[in-house]
């Protein structure tokens, strides 16, 4: 199995915002990959104070960092020269079903829906160490090649 190194290190994050651990796999129709919320993050101080839960904002960018950003660096890199391709966010739909808790590992599921004209729309899902559906919905975004 590939570690797909090659599509990390084109990722436009660092540390405190980088939210994606491993791909566990990418091809031309969706990735998966997976992230370990770590008890020490930044936003478990206030969010909240007695019972920290991790914001849905952190949930969405974790979906959109594996299931937008890493499929799309990998699918612009199949037509493009360009050596760090941007995916920027332009719009996200996400049903929350269950909290993620600091010290959860998650997996995100993304299936491409299309990929044209630089704009990227996947339907994407996110389960928890059980397997149950932690948030689920449709993210899309526009390649800035």
């Amino acid at each position: 199995m590939t570690n797909y190194q090659n599509i990390l290190e084109k990722l436009p994050y660092s540390k405190p915002f980088l939210f994606v651990d491993q791909l566990l796999s990418i091809s031309e129709n969706g990735v998966v990959g997976t992230y370990q919320f770590k008890e020490d993050e930044y936003f478990y101080e206030g969010h909240f104070k007695e019972d920290p839960v991790t914001p849905g904002v952190i949930l969405i960018e974790c979906t959109v960092q594996i299931g937008l950003v890493c499929l799309g660096i990998f699918l612009s890199s199949e037509k493009e020269t360009q050596d760090k391709p941007q995916i920027a966010l332009v719009n996200s739909q996400v049903d929350f079903l269950l909290p993620v808790y600091p010290g959860d590992t998650v997996k995100v599921i993304s299936e491409k829906e299309y990929f044209r004209f630089g704009k990227l729309k996947c339907k994407v899902k996110m389960l928890n160490d059980s397997d149950e559906l932690v948030c689920k919905g449709i993210i899309s975004g526009m390649a800035i090649l």
